[in-house]
């Protein structure tokens, strides 16, 4: 009976693609968390944040609600997070193999 070779059933240069798909997924991810911690920061709390500096707290009625500033940075960080969230539950599946 033969034994298969140091890899099982892929090849050197299989797993070498793998790896290095590996790593491009990590730094992906790395670059998500960096960009959500980000953002979630230049959110406004209570009283005012970051995003005050870039124009988020310009609003001069109450009435009007958020900004269109605020708007987009909310559907930013969401997308940021999905994108986040999708990463890691790949990067889970791709280093548990």
């Amino acid at each position: 009976m033969r034994v298969p070779p140091l890899g099982g059933i892929f090849t050197v240069r299989d797993q070498i693609t793998m790896s290095v798909l590996t790593a491009f997924a990590i730094i992906i991810h790395i670059i998500l968390s960096i960009a959500l911690t980000a953002l979630v920061l230049l959110h406004s709390g209570k009283g005012g944040g970051l995003s005050d500096v870039f124009g988020g707290g310009m609003s001069t009625s109450n009435l009007s609600g958020s900004t269109v500033v605020e708007r987009n940075l909310d559907r930013l960080t969401v997308i940021i997070g999905v994108l986040f969230g999708v990463s890691t539950f790949a990067l889970t599946f791709v280093l548990s193999a």
